[in-house]
Protein backbone atom coordinates (compact mmCIF):
# COMPACT_ATOMS: atom_id res chain seq x y z
CA UNK A 1 0.00 0.00 0.00
CA UNK A 2 2.37 2.69 -1.17
CA UNK A 3 1.96 6.01 -2.85
CA UNK A 4 5.08 5.35 -4.92
CA UNK A 5 7.07 2.21 -5.73
CA UNK A 6 8.14 0.73 -2.39
CA UNK A 7 11.30 -0.55 -0.87
CA UNK A 8 11.83 -1.24 2.80
CA UNK A 9 14.89 0.32 4.43
CA UNK A 10 15.43 0.04 8.18
CA UNK A 11 15.46 3.83 8.52
CA UNK A 12 12.36 6.01 8.34
CA UNK A 13 11.25 9.57 8.91
CA UNK A 14 7.96 10.84 10.22
CA UNK A 15 6.54 14.31 9.67
CA UNK A 16 3.85 15.82 11.84
CA UNK A 17 2.49 19.34 12.17
CA UNK A 18 4.50 19.82 15.34
CA UNK A 19 7.67 17.80 14.77
CA UNK A 20 9.90 15.69 12.54
CA UNK A 21 11.40 12.38 13.68
CA UNK A 22 13.98 10.04 12.21
CA UNK A 23 14.67 6.52 13.40
CA UNK A 24 16.66 3.43 12.54
CA UNK A 25 15.40 0.08 13.85
CA UNK A 26 17.23 -3.05 14.88
CA UNK A 27 15.88 -6.51 15.64
CA UNK A 28 16.43 -7.84 19.17
CA UNK A 29 15.23 -11.43 19.11
CA UNK A 30 11.50 -11.24 18.48
CA UNK A 31 11.37 -7.56 19.42
CA UNK A 32 12.44 -4.30 17.82
CA UNK A 33 14.72 -1.70 19.33
CA UNK A 34 15.84 1.76 18.29
CA UNK A 35 19.34 1.78 16.90
CA UNK A 36 19.20 5.55 16.40
CA UNK A 37 16.43 8.13 16.84
CA UNK A 38 15.81 11.85 17.16
CA UNK A 39 12.80 14.17 17.21
CA UNK A 40 12.99 17.90 16.50
CA UNK A 41 10.08 20.21 17.25
CA UNK A 42 8.84 22.52 14.48
CA UNK A 43 7.88 26.15 15.04
CA UNK A 44 4.14 26.69 14.85
CA UNK A 45 2.84 27.29 11.34
CA UNK A 46 5.84 26.14 9.28
CA UNK A 47 4.13 22.86 8.35
CA UNK A 48 0.37 22.98 7.76
CA UNK A 49 -0.79 19.52 6.60
CA UNK A 50 -3.84 19.75 4.34
CA UNK A 51 -5.25 17.71 1.47
CA UNK A 52 -6.04 20.68 -0.79
CA UNK A 53 -3.78 23.52 0.30
CA UNK A 54 -0.05 24.21 0.46
CA UNK A 55 1.58 22.11 3.19
CA UNK A 56 5.15 23.29 3.61
CA UNK A 57 4.81 26.97 4.43
CA UNK A 58 8.47 27.50 5.40
CA UNK A 59 10.57 24.93 3.49
CA UNK A 60 13.87 26.22 4.89
CA UNK A 61 12.75 25.68 8.48
CA UNK A 62 11.41 22.18 7.79
CA UNK A 63 14.64 21.30 5.98
CA UNK A 64 16.70 22.65 8.87
CA UNK A 65 14.72 20.55 11.37
CA UNK A 66 15.09 17.40 9.27
CA UNK A 67 18.83 17.93 8.87
CA UNK A 68 19.14 18.52 12.61
CA UNK A 69 17.17 15.37 13.38
CA UNK A 70 19.27 13.25 11.01
CA UNK A 71 22.51 14.67 12.41
CA UNK A 72 21.41 14.23 16.03
CA UNK A 73 20.51 10.60 15.31
CA UNK A 74 23.75 9.95 13.43
CA UNK A 75 21.79 9.27 10.23
CA UNK A 76 22.94 12.19 8.10
CA UNK A 77 24.69 9.74 5.77
CA UNK A 78 21.55 7.65 5.25
CA UNK A 79 20.17 7.90 1.70
CA UNK A 80 17.35 5.33 1.53
CA UNK A 81 14.27 6.13 3.62
CA UNK A 82 10.65 5.28 4.17
CA UNK A 83 8.54 8.30 5.10
CA UNK A 84 5.37 8.76 7.09
CA UNK A 85 3.48 11.80 5.82
CA UNK A 86 1.39 14.04 8.09
CA UNK A 87 -2.12 12.83 8.85
CA UNK A 88 -4.08 15.54 7.01
CA UNK A 89 -1.91 15.43 3.88
CA UNK A 90 -3.47 12.24 2.49
CA UNK A 91 -6.93 10.73 2.56
CA UNK A 92 -8.04 7.13 2.94
CA UNK A 93 -11.28 5.23 2.49
CA UNK A 94 -12.76 1.80 1.74
CA UNK A 95 -14.28 1.47 -1.74
CA UNK A 96 -16.88 -1.22 -2.41
CA UNK A 97 -17.78 -2.29 -5.95
CA UNK A 98 -21.44 -3.20 -6.28
CA UNK A 99 -20.78 -5.46 -9.27
CA UNK A 100 -17.59 -7.20 -10.37
CA UNK A 101 -15.86 -5.38 -13.28
CA UNK A 102 -15.54 -7.37 -16.50
CA UNK A 103 -11.97 -6.24 -17.23
CA UNK A 104 -8.98 -4.51 -15.65
CA UNK A 105 -9.76 -1.38 -17.65
CA UNK A 106 -13.33 -1.32 -16.37
CA UNK A 107 -12.11 -1.87 -12.81
CA UNK A 108 -9.68 1.05 -13.14
CA UNK A 109 -12.45 3.30 -14.47
CA UNK A 110 -14.81 2.36 -11.64
CA UNK A 111 -12.14 2.84 -8.97
CA UNK A 112 -11.13 6.23 -10.36
CA UNK A 113 -14.77 7.32 -10.49
CA UNK A 114 -15.39 6.21 -6.90
CA UNK A 115 -12.13 7.83 -5.76
CA UNK A 116 -13.15 11.14 -7.30
CA UNK A 117 -16.45 11.03 -5.44
CA UNK A 118 -14.80 10.01 -2.17
CA UNK A 119 -11.86 12.43 -2.23
CA UNK A 120 -13.42 15.40 -4.02
CA UNK A 121 -10.69 15.72 -6.64
CA UNK A 122 -10.15 14.57 -10.22
CA UNK A 123 -8.04 11.39 -10.54
CA UNK A 124 -5.61 13.20 -12.86
CA UNK A 125 -4.79 15.57 -9.98
CA UNK A 126 -4.07 12.80 -7.46
CA UNK A 127 -1.63 9.98 -6.83
CA UNK A 128 -3.94 7.06 -6.05
CA UNK A 129 -3.13 3.68 -4.54
CA UNK A 130 -5.63 0.82 -4.31
CA UNK A 131 -5.08 -2.21 -2.09
CA UNK A 132 -7.39 -5.20 -2.72
CA UNK A 133 -9.25 -6.42 0.35
CA UNK A 134 -11.18 -9.58 1.04
CA UNK A 135 -14.82 -9.37 -0.15
CA UNK A 136 -17.45 -8.12 2.28
CA UNK A 137 -20.17 -10.29 3.81
CA UNK A 138 -22.21 -9.93 0.60
CA UNK A 139 -19.30 -11.05 -1.57
CA UNK A 140 -18.67 -7.60 -3.04
CA UNK A 141 -15.18 -6.60 -4.14
CA UNK A 142 -13.50 -4.05 -1.89
CA UNK A 143 -10.39 -1.87 -2.08
CA UNK A 144 -8.56 0.23 0.46
CA UNK A 145 -7.87 3.52 -1.31
CA UNK A 146 -5.29 6.19 -0.47
CA UNK A 147 -4.87 9.54 -2.17
CA UNK A 148 -2.60 12.56 -2.13
CA UNK A 149 -2.78 15.51 -4.49
CA UNK A 150 0.10 15.63 -6.95
CA UNK A 151 0.99 19.23 -6.12
CA UNK A 152 1.11 18.41 -2.41
CA UNK A 153 3.18 15.29 -3.05
CA UNK A 154 5.58 17.42 -5.11
CA UNK A 155 6.20 19.65 -2.08
CA UNK A 156 7.44 16.70 -0.05
CA UNK A 157 9.38 15.18 -2.94
CA UNK A 158 11.19 18.49 -3.45
CA UNK A 159 12.04 18.48 0.25
CA UNK A 160 13.50 14.97 0.11
CA UNK A 161 15.35 15.69 -3.14
CA UNK A 162 17.02 18.67 -1.49
CA UNK A 163 18.15 16.39 1.33
CA UNK A 164 19.44 13.84 -1.18
CA UNK A 165 17.03 11.19 0.14
CA UNK A 166 15.66 8.32 -1.93
CA UNK A 167 12.17 7.71 -0.55
CA UNK A 168 10.90 4.35 -1.73
CA UNK A 169 7.82 4.12 0.49
CA UNK A 170 5.55 6.96 1.59
CA UNK A 171 2.38 6.32 3.57
CA UNK A 172 -0.03 8.46 5.58
CA UNK A 173 0.76 8.67 9.26
CA UNK A 174 -2.11 6.59 10.58
CA UNK A 175 -1.58 3.67 8.20
CA UNK A 176 2.10 3.79 9.11
CA UNK A 177 1.11 3.51 12.77
CA UNK A 178 -1.40 0.73 12.07
CA UNK A 179 1.43 -1.37 10.62
CA UNK A 180 2.10 -2.47 14.22
CA UNK A 181 -1.15 -4.45 14.04
CA UNK A 182 -0.85 -5.69 10.43
CA UNK A 183 0.95 -8.93 11.14
CA UNK A 184 0.72 -11.48 8.30
CA UNK A 185 -0.94 -14.25 10.33
CA UNK A 186 -3.12 -12.10 12.56
CA UNK A 187 -6.70 -13.24 13.06
CA UNK A 188 -9.63 -11.50 14.68
CA UNK A 189 -10.30 -7.79 14.94
CA UNK A 190 -7.92 -5.11 16.16
CA UNK A 191 -8.13 -1.33 16.33
CA UNK A 192 -5.61 1.48 16.34
CA UNK A 193 -6.55 4.80 17.94
CA UNK A 194 -4.11 7.65 17.34
CA UNK A 195 -4.70 10.79 19.38
CA UNK A 196 -4.02 14.25 18.01
CA UNK A 197 -4.65 17.81 19.19
CA UNK A 198 -8.00 18.12 17.41
CA UNK A 199 -9.36 14.63 18.08
CA UNK A 200 -8.25 11.17 16.98
CA UNK A 201 -8.17 8.77 14.06
CA UNK A 202 -9.21 5.13 14.38
CA UNK A 203 -8.35 2.30 12.00
CA UNK A 204 -10.24 -0.97 12.45
CA UNK A 205 -8.42 -4.03 11.15
CA UNK A 206 -10.07 -7.33 10.35
CA UNK A 207 -7.61 -10.19 9.72
CA UNK A 208 -4.86 -7.56 9.30
CA UNK A 209 -6.79 -5.64 6.63
CA UNK A 210 -8.35 -2.17 7.05
CA UNK A 211 -12.10 -2.44 7.51
CA UNK A 212 -12.93 1.08 8.74
CA UNK A 213 -10.98 4.34 8.82
CA UNK A 214 -12.62 7.05 10.89
CA UNK A 215 -11.33 10.50 11.88
CA UNK A 216 -13.10 12.27 14.74
CA UNK A 217 -12.72 16.01 15.31
CA UNK A 218 -13.30 16.93 18.94
CA UNK A 219 -11.89 18.82 21.90
CA UNK A 220 -9.68 16.89 24.34
CA UNK A 221 -12.44 16.87 26.96
CA UNK A 222 -14.80 15.27 24.41
CA UNK A 223 -12.54 12.32 23.57
CA UNK A 224 -14.02 10.04 26.20
CA UNK A 225 -17.55 10.41 24.80
CA UNK A 226 -16.30 9.97 21.24
CA UNK A 227 -14.32 6.83 22.10
CA UNK A 228 -17.44 5.49 23.80
CA UNK A 229 -19.42 6.11 20.59
CA UNK A 230 -16.68 4.50 18.49
CA UNK A 231 -16.77 1.26 20.47
CA UNK A 232 -20.58 1.26 20.43
CA UNK A 233 -20.40 1.58 16.64
CA UNK A 234 -18.10 -1.44 16.52
CA UNK A 235 -20.38 -3.48 18.78
CA UNK A 236 -23.55 -2.64 16.84
CA UNK A 237 -22.08 -2.86 13.34
CA UNK A 238 -19.52 -5.63 13.48
CA UNK A 239 -20.32 -7.94 16.37
CA UNK A 240 -23.84 -8.49 15.02
CA UNK A 241 -22.80 -8.92 11.37
CA UNK A 242 -20.41 -11.81 11.87
CA UNK A 243 -21.09 -14.52 14.42
CA UNK A 244 -18.33 -14.72 16.98
CA UNK A 245 -16.57 -11.52 15.91
CA UNK A 246 -14.97 -9.58 18.72
CA UNK A 247 -12.44 -6.83 19.15
CA UNK A 248 -9.38 -8.47 20.67
CA UNK A 249 -6.88 -5.63 21.07
CA UNK A 250 -6.65 -1.87 20.76
CA UNK A 251 -3.41 0.01 20.12
CA UNK A 252 -3.50 3.44 21.75
CA UNK A 253 -1.00 6.00 20.43
CA UNK A 254 -0.82 9.17 22.49
CA UNK A 255 -0.03 9.62 26.16
CA UNK A 256 -2.75 12.10 27.10
CA UNK A 257 -5.57 9.59 27.55
CA UNK A 258 -5.30 7.00 30.35
CA UNK A 259 -5.17 3.38 29.24
CA UNK A 260 -7.08 2.45 32.39
CA UNK A 261 -10.02 4.68 31.45
CA UNK A 262 -10.06 3.32 27.90
CA UNK A 263 -10.16 -0.19 29.33
CA UNK A 264 -13.15 0.81 31.49
CA UNK A 265 -14.95 2.29 28.47
CA UNK A 266 -14.36 -0.94 26.55
CA UNK A 267 -15.80 -3.00 29.40
CA UNK A 268 -18.86 -0.74 29.58
CA UNK A 269 -19.56 -0.82 25.82
CA UNK A 270 -18.38 -4.26 24.73
CA UNK A 271 -19.05 -6.21 27.90
CA UNK A 272 -15.62 -7.81 28.06
CA UNK A 273 -12.00 -6.90 28.82
CA UNK A 274 -10.09 -5.47 25.89
CA UNK A 275 -6.32 -5.66 25.71
CA UNK A 276 -4.97 -2.10 25.46
CA UNK A 277 -1.61 -2.04 23.71
CA UNK A 278 1.30 0.36 23.82
CA UNK A 279 4.79 0.23 22.39
CA UNK A 280 5.96 -2.59 24.68
CA UNK A 281 2.99 -4.82 23.84
CA UNK A 282 3.54 -4.53 20.07
CA UNK A 283 7.18 -5.52 20.45
CA UNK A 284 9.00 -2.17 20.40
CA UNK A 285 11.44 -1.46 23.22
CA UNK A 286 11.91 2.26 23.84
CA UNK A 287 14.26 4.20 26.12
CA UNK A 288 12.51 6.36 28.69
CA UNK A 289 13.26 9.61 26.88
CA UNK A 290 11.57 8.53 23.62
CA UNK A 291 7.80 8.95 23.29
CA UNK A 292 5.94 6.30 21.30
CA UNK A 293 3.63 8.88 19.72
CA UNK A 294 6.65 10.67 18.20
CA UNK A 295 8.11 7.63 16.45
CA UNK A 296 5.25 5.11 16.13
CA UNK A 297 4.63 5.95 12.47
CA UNK A 298 8.22 5.89 11.13
CA UNK A 299 9.08 2.88 13.30
CA UNK A 300 6.03 1.08 11.91
CA UNK A 301 7.37 1.65 8.40
CA UNK A 302 10.92 0.61 9.30
CA UNK A 303 9.61 -2.64 10.80
CA UNK A 304 8.50 -3.67 7.28
CA UNK A 305 12.16 -4.37 6.48
CA UNK A 306 11.81 -7.64 8.46
CA UNK A 307 8.42 -8.75 7.08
Amino acid sequence: MSLINPNFPRSAAGLRRESVSVISLQKQGRRFGLRRAATIQLPEGVLQPDFFEENIVEPSQVLSAMREAATSAGLNGQKKWSVSLPADTARMTILTLETAPKSKAERADVLNWKAERAFGEKPAEMRLAFQPLTPDEKGRTRFFAMSIRLDVLAEYEDLFDTLGWKTGLMLPRHISEANWLMLPKSTGDAMMVSLQADGFTAVLLRASQPAVVRSVICEPEEREDELYRLLLFYRDRFETETSGASLQKLLLIGADFPKERLSEIAQETLGYDLQILGSNEVGLSLPAEIRFEDIAAPAGLASLAWR
